[in-house]
């Protein structure tokens, strides 16, 4: 059984997605990120560095006692290697698939989260910084086009982690207003993984949906919810204050 730490953001709906495909029992223990969920002392033996998603593996290989595990590129890595589904064995495709994995976690991800942040909550005149990482994940985005372009999946033929790890950000993005029309190599494969039914599970299944509150172009956060994701409350949690 692995325990879910988790957040209805796109970080967590891929390992959700993963533990589908695999078939792997799980339980979700959801995290309400604006309440402050994830800052406790508890949590952070967990994740040090309070950020979803995590998992507690019950039953790892070889009987050992429980394995935590963070940060969602590790969570998928972890779980392939487990499981010996999703990372191609071949030296080649394996390491196709790891760059394009460390690729979206280091790159995609973080700009597609800043570019985010400034559109959805941040307050007026943050122009600069608006366009600086909307230009750029733009610009991610056209790499991601480019490569679909020649390649059914991300990492080559075969559909890898890190496909569920690119998926989640853009199914956001979509609903978030992002054109499909923009991208039609990467219409296609956004439908193609659509159509699975692991992903179809994970994104039906009630304990994984977002709150109506995390959703929405524009958020308005209070004082409490804004110290929770980005002020005192977020900085204090990590100090251990």
């Amino acid at each position: 059984m692995i325990d879910l730490h988790y957040s209805a953001t796109p970080n967590g709906q891929k390992i959700a997605i993963m533990l589908e495909e695999i078939g792997e029992p799980y339980r979700v223990i959801f995290y309400d990120i604006f309440d402050g969920d994830q800052l406790t002392a508890e949590f952070g033996l967990i994740n040090p560095n309070h950020k979803l998603p995590a998992i507690v593996d019950q039953d790892p290989a070889g009987g050992d006692d429980p394995v935590t595990v963070f940060e969602s590129g590790a969570i998928l890595q972890y779980l392939a290697e487990k499981s010996g589904h999703f990372l191609p064995a071949s030296v080649a495709a394996r390491a196709a698939t790891l760059s394009w994995l460390t690729w979206q976690v280091a790159g995609l991800g973080p700009m597609g989260g800043q570019a985010s942040h400034f559109l959805r909550y941040a307050p007026a005149g943050q122009e600069y910084a608006t366009e600086r990482y909307t230009k750029e994940l733009k610009r991610l985005l056209t790499v991601l086009e480019k490569r679909l372009e020649k390649s059914a999946y991300v990492g080559g033929d075969e559909y890898t982690i890190a496909d569920m790890a690119i998926w989640p950000g853009c199914a956001s993005g979509f609903v978030m207003g992002m054109g499909l029309d923009e991208w039609p190599a990467m219409h296609g494969w956004f439908e193609r993984i659509c159509e699975r039914p692991a992903v179809a599970r994970a994104m039906a299944r009630e304990d994984l949906k977002a709150p109506a509150k995390y959703v929405g172009r524009h958020q308005q956060l209070d004082d409490k919810e804004w110290s929770n994701m980005f002020g005192d409350a977020n900085h204090a949690a990590v100090k251990g204050d």
